[in-house]
């Protein structure tokens, strides 16, 4: 029974220490990721089972999960590759409900908090330092990238492959160390913490990646109405009425090429062929979808012609929008189940953050749900929940933002 007793606190200890490094090593490569993430799983999956515990409840968060798992399933019956639904769809959904339970049961207490917010400020601080590194040098010094060149810019990718995910991924992260340093810390830590969120906002400045721009003006939209910041406001007035003087001339000569047309500025006209296409596939089948990660090998099937304004997209393609995405693959039945959980994930993460007496926990709690809000407005123009690597940012803020009620909960 000993023997026992410590295999399972080293599994407990596997997991709390996984939860913690995560973030950072997303900012490295995929592989350490996935290295990680099937430990934390298989060591999640151990302690369970010598406890005879069940994985996790039945609660108003798990329950639209499951039936987002049926759903999944379900859209197997309109593939055209069920290896790749299999793989790629229904086990990825398993692994992502499983990370979002264990990050929501798995955080321990303030002191485990901290040490997660740490690993994430580290991961920015990485990433960021990379991307200066890399649009001074011509390549990033961890993975040997170089930066792309568009309209006459040098974009930033750091370890990744892209800009936008570079930006998708810094942020994930960068609300949670704006948060912090606005409502938390104070004096020598609020210095520290400005500095690293600084850096964290230009490494997204280096990406120019316009979802992620918009992504960080929704936190502070968001920050400067959850807390009646009549200054905040008053700053992101000016900063709106001063950003089209500020633009770099490339991007003010592109604005003027596609007439000024918001839409045509922040998806370009590809991406606008894209989600006309996607609207075809959805109409097609609009139940249950084409089937779980089979978006991109169906979308031909899919393409009008002449596309729109005569752009010719490539015949695999993401949607480009996380929605459309989702609708596309598991119909509007499964995006409404989706949609279900994200109101209960906002309406659950809220009442924790009005409830919290905490200080810290209650500044960390506001952070996260910014967190979440700025990956979801880099969805409208990126399949962020589709990219593999940066997927999984989704599924654990998530748990963390509703771990929080768990440890003000045994505080008190």
């Amino acid at each position: 029974m000993d023997k026992l007793n410590r295999f399972v606190g080293l599994m407990d200890n596997l997991v709390y220490w996984l939860i913690v490094v995560l973030p950072f090593f997303i900012a490295i490569a995929p592989a350490p990721k996935n290295i990680i993430i099937g430990l934390l799983i298989a060591a999640f999956l151990i302690r369970k089972s010598l406890k005879r515990e069940g994985l996790f409840k039945i609660d108003a968060l798990n329950l639209p999960l499951l039936f987002l798992l049926v759903v999944t399933c379900l859209s197997a019956t309109n593939s055209i590759n069920l290896s790749s639904t299999l793989k790629g769809g229904i086990l990825k959904l398993v692994e992502h409900i499983l990370i979002f339970n264990i990050v929501a049961q798995g955080v321990k207490d303030k002191k485990h908090l901290r040490k997660i917010l740490l690993s994430m400020a580290l991961g920015v601080m990485l990433a960021s330092t990379n991307a200066i590194f890399q649009v001074a040098t011509g390549k990033d010094f961890i993975r040997g990238y170089s930066p792309i060149l568009n309209l006459d810019l040098l974009r930033a990718t750091a370890s990744f492959k892209d800009a936008n995910i570079l930006g998708i991924f810094l942020s994930a992260f960068v609300p949670a160390l704006l948060g912090l340093t606005l409502y938390y810390f104070k004096a020598g830590k609020r210095i520290m913490a400005a500095l690293v969120s600084i850096l964290g906002l230009i490494g997204i400045a280096l990406t120019y990646s316009r979802p992620t721009l918009l992504a960080i003006y929704g936190v502070f939209v968001f920050f400067s109405i959850a807390r009646k910041s009549k200054a905040m406001i008053a700053c992101l007035i000016i900063f709106t009425l001063a950003s089209p003087f500020l633009l770099p001339k490339s991007v003010k000569t592109w604005a003027r090429d596609v007439e000024y047309n918001p839409l045509r500025f922040m998806c370009n006209d590809d991406r606008i062929a894209v989600y006309r296409n996607s609207l075809l596939m959805i109409k097609a089948h609009p139940l249950i979808g084409v089937g779980a990660n089979t978006f991109m090998k169906s979308y031909r099937f899919y393409k009008e012609y002449p596309e729109y304004r005569n752009i010719i997209t490539l015949d695999e393609m993401k949607a480009h929008n996380n929605f459309l995405h989702m609708a596309g693959e598991i119909g509007l039945l499964g995006l409404s189940i989706f949609f279900w959980f994200l109101f209960i994930l906002f309406k659950e993460s809220w009442k924790i953050y009005r409830g919290l007496k905490d200080r810290y926990l209650s500044a960390a709690s506001l952070s996260l749900v910014a967190c979440l809000i700025a990956f979801l407005i880099n969805g409208l123009t990126e399949s962020s929940l589709y990219y593999s690597v940066v997927s999984v940012l989704f599924w654990y803020i998530a748990g963390l933002s509703i771990s929080l009620k768990k440890i003000s909960d045994e505080n008190r």
